[in-house]
């Protein structure tokens, strides 16, 4: 495949790339704020500034943004048309450490994923929870004993969520019910070991998905059942999420970086975000 191009360096830590009204959208988590990449003009916009640090993206029905604060684990929303945050939810009865990716269904329900540990001080992982966060602000615990749920995915007919386990080293689906509910939890790929673990994650209109595996420095594309049938490199930088954009759906973006450290990223500015052209457009949620 050929290789990725850079789009935009300096970051300190991309995160959660949306693609959305023409323009790839992404968490720049360690310097707190939300941005918007035009790629037909270059143009990088600023949205917004969360203090507790962005990651997960999302829409609500009425076109509001909604953003994870990682850090304080409340879910945020910034009116059509507003420039101040407002809260949705307080989530940190669940969890003392940080929420990280969401996806928004249609009917407005956010999913959202917890780290269950504190990663970077290096302790022992421990299973934790998904969230989920109704429109009308109520919340709850829509799946347990999750090994770092992270990247996630809803299937373009709404009837799945498909969720990456990073210390699982899998894809894990279940069924979404009437109600927003999750069950039949189930395996959707196993990646095999070898340092494969899923980041960011995405869909095609195959109903394979793209992976960012940070342990193994690329992006790949697993099929169901865990065979893998694509990779981009991204070469010495750890991949960190994914996302099919561009008009046609048909661009990889991939956020990249060259450590995960919090204090390195905010000071060295390694993060980039870079793309390659695929032949299968993204589908689904987000």
């Amino acid at each position: 495949m050929t290789a990725a191009e850079v789009v935009l360096d300096g970051l300190a830590f991309g995160e959660g790339p949306r693609w959305h009204e023409s323009a790839l959208w992404f968490s720049d988590m360690h310097a707190h704020l939300v941005h918007a990449f035009d790629p037909t003009t270059g143009t990088l916009d600023s949205i917004v500034e969360v203090d507790g640090a962005p990651s997960g993206l999302g829409w609500d029905p009425g076109g509001a943004l909604l953003i994870v604060s990682m850090d304080d684990r409340r879910l945020l929303r910034l009116p059509v048309g507003g420039n101040a945050l407002e809260e949705i939810a307080d989530l940190s009865s669940y969890t003392d450490h940080p929420i990280n990716d969401m996806v928004v269904s249609a009917s407005g329900t956010a999913y959202i994923g917890s780290f269950g540990f504190d990663l970077h001080a290096g302790d022992k992982p421990v299973n934790t929870v998904v969230l989920a966060v109704g429109i009308d602000g109520s919340h709850r615990v829509a799946a347990d004993d999750m090994a770092f749920p992270n990247g996630m995915v809803i299937t373009e007919d709404r009837s799945t969520l498909v969720v990456g386990e990073s210390f699982g080293g899998r894809l894990t689906a279940f069924t979404i019910g009437a109600d927003d509910s999750l069950s039949d939890r189930r395996v959707w790929a196993d990646l095999g070991g070898g340092g494969r673990f899923p980041d960011g994650i995405c869909l095609d209109a195959e109903n394979s998905i793209w992976i960012a595996s940070p342990g193994t420095n690329e992006c790949l594309r697993v099929r169901e059942g865990g065979e893998i049938v694509d990779s981009v490199s991204t070469g010495d930088r750890l991949a960190i999420a994914c996302m099919l954009g561009d008009d046609d759906r048909r661009t990889l973006y991939v956020l990249t970086s060259k450590g995960l450290d919090p204090e390195k990223a905010r000071a060295l500015r390694t993060g980039r975000l870079e793309r390659v052209r695929v032949d299968v457009p993204g589908a689904g949620l987000p």
